[in-house]
Parts: C-alpha cells; sequence; structure tokens
C-alpha cells in the first residue's frame, strides 16, 4: 500500500482509528514515567539547583514546537503538489498543538531564565526567532479562521508555512548562527562536552518520547475531527440543495 492511499478520508479514518487508543496509551506511560523519574528521582545540579529539572518540560516543548511546524510545512507540501485534503487537514490539526507547545516553552524559558541569567527575556538570536515562531503560528490559525473557502486557505497558509519555516530553522539552529547571546548550547547534542549527564539524559528521553507520541496523538484526534466536519458540512450543504 502506497502512503498517498492515505489520502483517503475513508482509509485515514479507520487507520487512525486504530493506531490512536496505542499511541495515546503510550505518550501517558512514557510522559508520566519521565516527568516523575526527573522531577523526584533526579539529583539538583551543582549550578542550577533544582531549577534544572524544567529541562523535562522546557527541551521537549520546544522540540516539538520546532518539529511540529516543519511537520506542517511537509503538508503544505503535500497539498501544493497533490491536492491531498487530509494533508492539509494534517496541518490545520498540528498549528494549535505547535503553538500551545511553542507557548510553553517560552514560558518555562523565561522561569529558567530568571535565575540563571537575572532577566525574564533577552533579546537573544534563539529566543526572538522562537518569539516570531510564536507569531507564525497564530497568523497561520488565523488565516484558516478568516478564509471561508477550506481550498483557499490551505492554499494560503500552506504559503505562510513556507515563509515561517525559515524560523523554525531558525529556532534550531541560532545557538550555531550567532555565538552570542545568553541561550545555551544544545542540550541534546553529539558533542560529550554539550552533552546533559547521563543522569538528566536517560529520563529526558522519556519526556521527549512523551511529549511527541502526545503530539501525534493530538494531531491524529484533530485530523479526525476536521475531517468530520468537513463531511458535517458537505451534508448540510447537500440538505439545503434537496
Amino acid at each position: 500500500m502506497s502512503l498517498w492511499d492515505y489520502a483517503n478520508p475513508k482509509l485515514f479514518m479507520q487507520t487512525s482509528g486504530r493506531l490512536l487508543p496505542w499511541v495515546a496509551v503510550l505518550a501517558a506511560v512514557t510522559l508520566v514515567t519521565g516527568l516523575v523519574w526527573g522531577f523526584f528521582f533526579t539529583p539538583d545540579d551543582y549550578r542550577q539547583g533544582s531549577t534544572v529539572k524544567i529541562i523535562y518540560i522546557h527541551v521537549p516543548s520546544a522540540m516539538v514546537a520546532i518539529n511540529a511546524w516543519l511537520m506542517m510545512l511537509v503538508a503544505s507540501l503535500v497539498w501544493i503538489v497533490r491536492r491531498h485534503h487530509v494533508s492539509a487537514l494534517a496541518a490545520k490539526a498540528a498549528a494549535p498543538v505547535g503553538m500551545v507547545m511553542t507557548l510553553i516553552a517560552l514560558a518555562t524559558g523565561a522561569i529558567w531564565g530568571e535565575p540563571m541569567w537575572g532577566t525574564w527575556w533577552a533579546w537573544d538570536p534563539r529566543l526572538t526567532s522562537f518569539l516570531i515562531l510564536f507569531l507564525f503560528y497564530l497568523g497561520y490559525i488565523a488565516l484558516w479562521s478568516a478564509v471561508e473557502s477550506p481550498d483557499t486557505a490551505a492554499d494560503l497558509t500552506s504559503v505562510l508555512c513556507l515563509v515561517g519555516s525559515v524560523f523554525a530553522i531558525l529556532s534550531r539552529y541560532a545557538v550555531n548562527f550567532w555565538n552570542q547571546g545568553l541561550h545555551q548550547g544544545a542540550s541534546l547534542s553529539m558533542d560529550k562536552k554539550e552533552h546533559v549527564a547521563d543522569v538528566f539524559w536517560y529520563p529526558l528521553l522519556f519526556c521527549l518520547a512523551g511529549f511527541v507520541l502526545m503530539f501525534l496523538a493530538l494531531v491524529l484526534v484533530g485530523t479526525r475531527t476536521e475531517i468530520r466536519l468537513r463531511r458535517l458540512k458537505a451534508l448540510e450543504a447537500r440538505e439545503r440543495m434537496a
């Protein structure tokens, strides 16, 4: 079976309906395991104290926020090239989840930054690009709501997604592009010198898996809801014409 077959809403609903319970359960198990392990069974950092434990929310939410937009980019490109409605609806469903994750990352970053930097906010390249990404999420959601024609809304939001992808990439790699700034280097790195200590790394892996699976579950729920809403509107249109 080809991946393109899932552009058929009926097949997508059948497959996602089978997957969703498993994804939701795995998300709950890994997320609870990671958060409980991280917050209650890891030591305080010798420099940051207990503040370091916010890493278990901040890093996964920031990673999901960036990759949610990149997922929307792929789905938008599929819509532009193949005109598959499920991909456009999946991008639409991912946007509110990505926006909330971006907001969580900004808020936890401020909470983490104040005791470390002595300020809640700084116009650091990575922080600034992340804030702009949040505004793009807001604009994307607003554009879907403002345009009445679903196909036109999908076209316009796909273009907006292409533009916003620049800031998603900057949010991920700003620390590498610019050496100046308060934001620390990557917490997850192939370089052992930059990598977090193993005592924090293992529970962080569970949190990352939990956040990713939670994102996937929410997108599946959102996409299924959008398909049902579109079917409902089609039925209402038929009734009015009858």
